[in-house]
């Protein structure tokens, strides 16, 4: 493992999954639901911040590391995952979107250690409609967690189920782009 700065930002939001995770459960006399809903959004956008931060901070200080290249998008699928099925928990989220958005990041993430084993990694690479679908999700998780109006004017409630929609059809259509381009290879032949 590599210490430096990017990858101890990534390992931070690791850590940050589980208190993210467990302001929900604290007693009420501890923190408020209204609370919970607010720390658990600063902690989710600060992860995401930190997710674009350590990738900039690798890449200009070239400290692009092996560990930091496997240990990044494990801490994002993760966090996502843990926001996911909290909000199905409390209801903010129907359990299909969940479903589809972890299923997908399963299925893809096998799809590239597979093309990685077989040397077409390329093929897989991050498409356009992935960093669209993951700017869905990065709206959506933080409205539906904040599960209130912001600024008196947003319904968070209904901005955050419009996107988190939006973000479900990107997942199935960056999914679709993903297997298709990786089709030849799955049916034995070879990439386009």
């Amino acid at each position: 493992m590599v210490l430096n700065v990017p990858n101890i930002l990534t390992s931070l939001r690791i850590v940050a999954i589980p208190l993210f995770v467990v302001v929900f459960y604290l007693p009420e006399s501890w923190v408020t639901a209204r609370q919970a809903s607010i720390i658990a959004t600063v902690i989710f956008v600060a992860a995401a911040i930190t997710d674009w931060f350590d990738g900039w901070l690798a890449r200009k200080w070239n400290q692009m590391s092996a560990f930091g290249a496997f240990l990044d998008p494990v801490a994002d699928k993760l966090m996502v995952a843990a926001a996911l099925i909290v909000l199905v928990e409390q209801g903010r989220a129907d359990a299909i979107v969940a479903l589809i958005i972890i299923g997908r990041e399963i299925t893809i993430s096998a799809l590239r250690e597979w093309m990685a084993q077989i040397g077409e990694a390329k093929s897989v690479a991050v498409a356009f409609v992935g960093k669209m679908k993951t700017v869905a999700q990065l709206v959506a998780i933080p409205f539906l967690l904040y599960n209130d109006f912001l600024f008196g004017i947003i319904d968070c409630r209904i901005a955050g189920r419009f996107f988190i929609w939006v973000a479900a059809i990107l997942t199935l259509w960056s999914m679709v782009y993903y297997l298709r381009a990786a089709w030849p290879l799955l049916r034995g032949g070879k990439a386009d």
